[in-house]
């Protein structure tokens, strides 16, 4: 896989493109450190049911658990108003 490819048939601006790029280190932490575990609190709370509809479809769409969503939401929310 370390095997350098030769472009050449590559347009002219694609070329120049490629002979003046340079590799970037990654400077990236491993996904584990960019996940924040945040001190939570449980609460129950009564909401209505088109909200939670609308919560779990962009939950199934996104792969994140629905209530991660909302908790984002209202922190997000009282962020804005708390300043």
């Amino acid at each position: 896989m370390n095997n350098k490819i030769k472009y050449e048939n590559a347009p002219e601006e694609i070329s120049e493109s490629l002979s003046t790029s340079k590799v970037i280190n990654d400077f990236l932490p491993p996904p584990e450190e960019l996940i924040i575990k945040e001190k939570t609190k449980k609460v129950t709370i009564a909401l209505s049911e088109k909200s939670i509809d609308f919560f779990k479809k962009v939950s199934k769409k996104n792969n994140v658990p629905y209530q991660q969503i909302i908790r984002k939401v209202l922190d997000n929310y009282s962020e804005h108003y708390a300043k």
